[in-house]
């Protein structure tokens, strides 16, 4: 589960914060080991998947918000902040439903590269909405990540539509999230607020329209569609507190980890097709990430600022 948010670090680049590093760790292995957790919810439709992990995520964050006494950062979120809010709620459920649809129709390896992309997607939204200027090294990473693109779609016929919705829908999430002035368990609240009742709708539709599987398969498998919720609400907490003790560029190496733990599921456990053309691919894609890195912790290093954080998931 691709969702994002922003937050301040006061953290150094010279000193880590051990906690910092293991929470982030957690989420990002989490985040990687999803391809293992969704289709565990079958016979369910990736819909009915996608409806119960909404839903089931927006009542755990309401009561996890309360317990917090939370709701003060959402009563004082203006009619901008709620339309921002929406929007990036619109995009993170296709995200998220389009990253369910890719596991269980054995595209595991296919969502791995749109999330290796989404950093390099970031960049290249920032030139065309924000109008800003591209260091030489981002420039170079761009153009081996589009050429990587293009290798795979020679090799496949067809552009790898589900890598590049992933990017898009998960880069422009990070986008609008960056505007809306909330901490992470108020913004993730927020989006259960907007989504929750569409979501519960479609719940509710399913069972009366016979194609549910909330009842009648069982308790085990009842328990897993519930269990949607924390399963995505955990790792974006767990990520939310670790953006707050570890630096940027800290944060933007671990977050590969997320998309090589679901590549190396595709490819070791899954079994999915990897011709030749396709690890060529994926080598330029790599080789993109190393460039465009290695630029962020240099220029991190130079700038040392106090840096917003966008959560990475699926």
């Amino acid at each position: 589960m691709a969702v994002a948010t922003s937050s301040s670090t006061s953290a150094t680049l010279d000193r880590l914060d051990g906690r910092g590093v293991a929470l982030a760790v957690g989420a990002y292995t989490m985040w990687g080991l999803f391809p293992a957790f969704w289709p565990l919810l079958a016979p369910a439709v990736p819909v009915e998947v996608l409806a119960h992990r909404i839903a089931w995520t927006a009542v755990l964050m309401v009561a996890v918000l309360s317990v917090l006494r939370g709701w003060g950062a959402l009563r004082a979120l203006s009619l901008r902040g709620w339309a921002m809010t929406t929007s990036a709620a619109m995009l993170i459920a296709v995200n998220w439903g389009l990253f369910i649809y890719a596991v269980f129709t054995g595209h595991v390896v296919e969502s791995a590269l749109g999330y290796f992309m989404s950093p390099l997607v970031s960049v290249l939204l920032g030139v065309l909405v924000l109008r800003e200027r591209l260091r030489r090294a981002q420039i170079v990473a761009l153009a081996l990540a589009t050429a990587a693109v293009v290798v795979i779609t020679v090799e496949n016929g067809r552009v790898p539509w589900i890598a590049a919705l992933l990017a898009l829908t998960f880069g422009l999430y990070s986008l609008i999230k960056s505007t809306v002035p909330l901490p992470t368990t108020a913004s993730l609240t927020a989006e259960g607020l907007v989504l929750g009742p569409v979501a519960l709708g479609a719940v509710v539709w399913f069972e009366l329209a016979g194609g549910g599987t909330f009842t009648g398969y069982g308790l085990g498998h009842t328990l897993l569609l519930i269990a949607g919720g924390p399963v995505t609400a955990v790792p974006l907490l767990l990520y939310g507190a670790a953006a707050r003790l570890v630096p940027l560029s800290t944060i933007g190496v671990l977050m590969y980890l997320n998309p090589s733990l679901q590549f190396l599921w595709g490819v070791l456990v899954v079994h999915e097709d990897m011709p030749a053309t396709r690890w060529i691919g994926f080598v330029l894609v790599w080789i993109a990430l190393v460039v465009f890195t290695v630029d962020l912790v240099r220029y991190a290093r130079a700038t040392r600022p106090r840096v917003a954080h966008s959560i990475g998931g699926s």
